[in-house]
């Protein structure tokens, strides 16, 4: 099977199993705008709950706040999203798709990149334990010929859209024979930009309106409640403050399901510094986001850093976390050096004085940020990509059965337990309803009686439920039930007292908090 045929069973299974589904789908839906159904709305709760309690509980200087989307319209003119957020976009004239010109030379990159280490990964197997990779790449004939396009092509491209030398731009996708993924030709139109912001009209006259925008990003309701923050709260330097909330960008290449959409959700933090001290504390919230996600066990090798050639006009540095999607590495999380640009600017725009007077250096100056602004919806995506698993199971009969399982980190998952009765009778539904109502004011337990006990499983096998617990006839005889173990399948009977202790050590947060 395929990656891309993985992708799509993935998507047909987060609309059969209540994760997402296609926004006004009886209208014939909405183009990039999706729903998160019953269980997915209680993943991204638990994703964003982990994410804010890893950010204000484990840091006594990071405090969190919630900005309205709608802001002063000058607020963006401040920010440079009025006068430069866009994006390069080229269309293919046999396809009629639109893509976006520097995605396109960044998956042609990619390609090259995956060429090199194809080499990389022969040469290991050639050479075992002997094999030095650093040498080799430095040394390979093909690697360093391979290496020198990547090279030569970025500059290129970092000249172009930092120039917005647009002419460049399509001469770079012609010079290296980028075709269309859909119709295989090179048959392109120039390269335009677009901007991404929606507008609308605030006022109950539309003569009297004044145009303000749906945010494009959470990040400048942080900057501009800065000073609130900081004076209420009697936050000393260095200080962080976060934010979970929607965004909205008009993106014209929205693609790929729920990575890019239209609506999405973001997690940004803005950690205010000492100037000078940016770049150490830039490379302090690299390394401990990566704790962040690396702790939930999806695979470490599945994450990498990618530092930006191209830097946005705000940054003095920038790397993503990225993660491999079954469609390749892409970005999750960025992590930027913003330096003094936002507040700064806020302050110029505004005539308010943003400045930070430091009682240990005795000076008054503008704080540097370093960002951290992680995908919500990118993120849910990445547990389901990583989570979503087929499996062979061969029975005591030989004959064999498969299995989908959605194997996401028991913390995160949207039902902890399922509680079910052996049979609708003598009993059972009785005792296993008492047990339910003991444990659903701490876990989130659904109750099933319905089916074989098999169909159960595997109906909570394919929302990533973690737990099942039996109640059997031996249940009213000695108060133990089974523990059903999802990821192994194997089977564990325990005192019915002892649940509530057993499952907040596997299903708690706190497990993953602690990893980070």
């Amino acid at each position: 099977m395929t990656q891309e045929e993985l992708f799509k069973k993935l998507i047909a299974h987060c609309k059969e199993y209540g994760f997402v589904f296609q926004s006004s789908e009886i209208y014939d839906g909405l183009s990039a705008v999706y729903d998160y159904g019953q269980n997915g709305v209680e993943l991204k709760n638990n994703i964003r709950r982990y994410w804010w309690e890893a950010m204000t509980r484990l840091n006594e200087n990071i405090v969190g706040i919630d900005a309205a989307i709608f802001m002063h319209p000058q607020t963006w003119v401040a920010s440079g999203h009025v006068g430069a957020f866009n994006d390069p976009l080229i269309d293919n004239k046999d396809s009629k798709k639109r893509y976006r010109a520097d995605v396109l030379i960044e998956d042609w990159i990619a390609k090259i990149e995956d060429k090199i280490n194809k080499e990389v990964e022969k040469a290991a197997k050639r050479f075992g334990d002997s094999f030095d990779e650093t040498m080799f790449r430095q040394t390979n004939p093909r690697v360093l010929e391979n290496q020198a396009k990547i090279d030569e092509v970025n500059k290129r491209m970092v000249a172009a859209l930092e120039a917005n030398e647009l002419a460049e731009v399509k001469k770079i996708i012609e010079d290296c024979e980028i075709t269309c993924p859909i119709s295989g030709s090179r048959n392109w139109t120039d390269v335009r930009q677009f901007n991404l912001m929606f507008d609308t009209k605030l006022g109950s006259v539309t003569d009297e309106a004044n145009t303000i925008y749906l945010r494009p990003e959470t990040a400048q309701g942080i900057f501009v409640n800065y000073l609130n923050v900081q004076k209420t709260g009697r936050m000393k330097i260095p200080f962080g403050i976060a934010q979970v909330g929607k965004a909205f960008r008009n993106e014209i290449v929205a693609r790929q399901f729920i990575f890019r959409m239209r609506e999405f959700e973001q997690m940004e933090m803005q950690f205010f510094v000492r100037p000078g001290e940016e770049m150490k504390w830039y490379e302090f919230w690299m390394e401990k986001r990566m704790r962040w996600h690396k702790s939930m066990g999806l695979g470490d090798e599945k994450y990498r850093f990618h530092k930006h050639e191209k830097l946005a006009h705000y940054a003095n540095a920038a790397s993503d976390i990225e993660f491999k999607f079954p469609f390749g590495f892409k970005e999750v999380e960025g992590i930027h050096s913003r330096t003094d640009f936002d507040l700064s600017s806020h302050q110029k725009h505004s005539g308010k004085k943003l400045q930070y007077f430091d009682p240990e250096t005795n000076e008054s100056y503008v704080p540097y940020v370093v960002e951290t602004s992680i995908g919500l919806d990118r993120t849910f995506l990445l547990i389901l990509s990583s989570a979503y698993t087929e499996e062979k199971l061969t029975k005591e009969d030989g004959s064999v059965d498969e299995r989908v399982v959605l194997k996401i980190p028991a913390a995160l998952a949207p039902v902890k337990l399922a509680i079910f009765p052996l049979v609708k009778k003598d009993g059972l539904p009785e005792m296993a309803r008492k047990i339910m109502d003991d444990l659903k004011f701490d876990f989130a337990c659904q109750y099933e009686e319905k089916d074989t006990i098999g169909k159960r499983y595997r109906r909570h096998d394919a929302i990533g439920t973690p737990f099942c617990i039996t109640i059997d006839h031996q249940t009213l005889e000695d108060e133990t039930v089974t523990i059903r173990y999802r990821d192994t399948m194997e089977q564990e009977r325990v005192p019915a007292s002892k649940l509530r202790e057993i499952m907040a050590e596997k299903v708690s947060i706190s497990s993953l908090l602690k990893q980070i």
